[in-house]
């Protein structure tokens, strides 16, 4: 199918191929963990990642393809209006509803799930929020303003509060949905969850965007629980 195959090394889904491997080489991504979905902005399509699949060894065919269809009746089982255009021979990431959601309600053009251990072990010393500041590290991250002259996003500075909200895991990734919208409802700026003995997700309006912040956090993270087993406040 010509939406998974092109030689361009920008084409999403050559991108979700190569920075799985990426992410499983971090160990962030091990033993099919993980998932990712990015958007085309210049067809609207999706591309999902599928489920049990070991992420360095992906291959675009391995994908998942959606489109946007408004006249879809939205149900429980299926609550945004989106039909399947390619699937493989593979299960789709029990994760598709919490992405879809985030292309919706966030307008995220692509949104990264990973295991790595910071994200779960911080949610195991911290119980609603993950808060930190006065880091360089955190001048990556968007505050959610957005300059009133130039309109492009505002960064945090050195001296303001990273806040990641964190939900409590369920036995299915699925079963999160609900968790995350609240999400959405309560932290209107936050552009990732964490969930806990589980992982994190991360959106932003680009795939680099994403990986800017999933990156960030997770060293941000690491920095944290060092702190804690040195004492040092955080």
């Amino acid at each position: 199918m010509d939406s998974i195959h092109s030689f361009d090394s920008r084409h999403p889904a050559n991108l979700i191929c190569s920075l799985s491997n990426q992410f499983f080489h971090k160990e962030w991504c091990l033993g099919t963990g993980g998932a990712m979905s990015i958007r085309d902005t210049t067809t609207n399509y999706i591309y999902i990642t599928p489920s049990g699949v070991q992420k360095e060894l992906m291959q675009p065919k391995d994908l998942y393809v959606l489109t946007k269809n408004e006249n879809k009746n939205k149900n429980r089982n299926q609550p945004y209006p989106y039909d399947i255009i390619y699937s493989p021979p593979l299960k789709i990431s029990d994760c598709s509803p919490l992405f879809l959601a985030c292309h919706e309600h966030k307008d995220a053009n692509a949104v990264i799930h990973t295991h790595s251990q910071n994200s779960v072990l911080i949610t195991l010393l911290f119980d609603k929020e993950f808060n930190i500041s006065n880091m360089e590290q955190i001048k990556a991250m968007p505050s959610g303003r957005k300059d009133p002259e130039t309109g492009k996003q505002i960064n945090l500075s050195f001296n303001d509060n990273l806040c990641i909200p964190i939900i409590d895991n369920r036995p299915h990734e699925h079963d999160l949905l609900n968790s995350l919208k609240d999400v959405f409802e309560k932290y209107p700026n936050a552009c990732a969850v964490l969930v806990r003995r589980h992982g994190l997700f991360v959106w932003g309006p680009t795939i680099d965007k994403a990986k800017i912040y999933n990156e960030s956090i997770d060293y941000l993270l690491g920095l944290a629980i060092k702190m804690h087993q040195l004492n040092i406040h955080i």
